[in-house]
């Protein structure tokens, strides 16, 4: 066995000088039953290009857990042979990558106008949010609260009818590059609070009470990357000193237990934490500006993908919130909501326990602000598809997630005073 690490490691940096393309990747789920299963995972990871889908990097690889991640084609039957000579209890969840990746888009066809329905590129996001705020100029305005490290503008949308000393929710998206979901479900819930309000009861006396801070994309660099560049991308742009590594995990850059634990010291690791809290002008901007807005924002949202959870704080510590009762009730009845549309189940729980520690992250940075309506959603799928997600499933994905966004603003609501 020890000698197939040998080997696979001694081919693996021909895989990784190759051209970006997936054909003939797979995505493999295992399940290590013990410490020394988890060990030969590490190994694996350690000599040959793994891409940790879920959890995000192999440190945080525990037994009895499902670990998803993604092996160049040339590699594929060696980690098979691996696998099966080790005992390692595995699946191919995907057998080509690049047919996956293919098979996202609905048409080859690109429209080069915006949907709703479809995967937008930044340069057609960024056009909606001027088109989104000049066609409802009661209800939506933008602005620009910074820009990202290649120079790109941080566009913000401030949605609500106009009031005095007015409550706000702020929802993020895009955190991660790859997770093209996320940034589809913030354009989708601005395209729903515009079309229902005046018609929808909830939505009505959401946007006449409370303001929302709409973020569509927070890594919009690392984004822009994922169109043009590796799909697979998941880190900012930004260049790293003293190493030819690029980018870093913007949700472990931020100060919550910062570079404790889940998140890695490696410039060239998926999860590095940036070589201090808000290194990067991206996490800068946002806190920036909540911390800011901090006595009218009551509550902060942000959406990744997957894995079906609905997470609240902690993620750096096993340690509960003191909030942890009533978090935990908002959860489980807002998963209930969205499970009530198309029955899609989501698991809820605090960060560490439900998944995995992590420091680092913005949402428990926001509750330890003083916001204490922090939740972190990850949407469809469970991994059949994981980051390849079909557009097909764009529009169940964000109906089903609006119910839950508006079960949690309605409860904030009901509990401002």
């Amino acid at each position: 066995m020890w000698v197939l690490l040998f080997l696979i490691g001694a081919a693996a940096v021909s895989a990784h000088l190759e051209d970006g393309a997936f054909d003939g990747q797979k995505v493999f789920r295992v399940i290590p039953q013990n410490d020394e299963q988890v060990e030969i995972i590490n190994s694996l990871a350690s000599n040959i290009q793994v891409d940790f889908w879920q959890p995000d990097s192999v440190t945080l690889v525990r037994p009895k857990t499902e670990v998803d991640f993604r092996v160049e084609a040339d590699m594929s039957l060696e980690v098979e042979d691996l696998l099966k000579e080790s005992g390692i209890e595995y699946t191919v969840l995907i057998d080509n990558l690049q047919a996956a990746l293919d098979a996202q888009f609905d048409s080859k066809a690109r429209s080069t106008s915006h949907s709703y329905e479809k995967y937008n590129s930044w340069e057609k996001i960024a056009a909606w949010t001027a088109d989104i705020a000049a066609q409802n100029p009661d209800l939506v305005s933008r602005s620009v609260i910074g820009e990202t490290y290649e120079g790109r503008p941080m566009y913000l949308l401030k949605v609500g009818k106009s009031g005095p000393n007015k409550k706000a929710i702020f929802m993020d998206c895009g955190f991660h590059a790859r997770e093209w979901i996320s940034p589809a479900f913030c354009q989708w819930f601005v395209k729903e609070a515009v079309e229902t309000y005046g018609k929808d009861t909830v939505m009505t006396t959401l946007l006449n009470s409370l303001d929302f801070y709409v973020l569509p994309v927070v890594n919009i660099d690392g984004y822009v990357y994922t169109w043009t560049n590796n799909r697979m991308w998941r880190k900012t742009r930004s260049k790293n000193p003293g190493s030819l590594c690029i980018g870093t995990d913007p949700n472990r850059n931020f100060n919550a237990g910062w570079s404790t634990v889940g998140a890695s010291k490696n410039p060239c690791d998926s999860t590095y934490c940036g070589s201090a809290p808000e290194s990067e002008k991206e996490t800068k901007a946002l806190a920036d500006f909540i911390q800011e807005h901090l006595s009218t924002i009551k509550a902060y949202l942000t959406i990744h993908s997957y894995s079906q959870l609905l997470l609240f704080p902690y993620s750096y510590t096993y340690e509960l919130p003191s909030d942890y009762e009533e978090l935990n009730s908002i959860a489980e009845a807002a998963s209930k909501q969205l499970a009530s549309l198309h029955n899609t189940k989501y698991n809820y729980g605090p960060g560490a326990k439900t998944i995995y520690p992590a420091a680092g992250g913005s949402d428990d940075w926001a509750y330890d602000q003083g916001i204490k309506y922090s939740f972190t959603f990850e949407l469809r799928d469970t991994g059949r598809y994981g980051f390849a997600l079909p557009e097909s499933q764009i529009k169940p994905t964000c109906e089903e997630t609006l119910l839950a966004v508006k079960y949690i603003a309605n409860y904030v609501l009901e509990h401002l005073y």
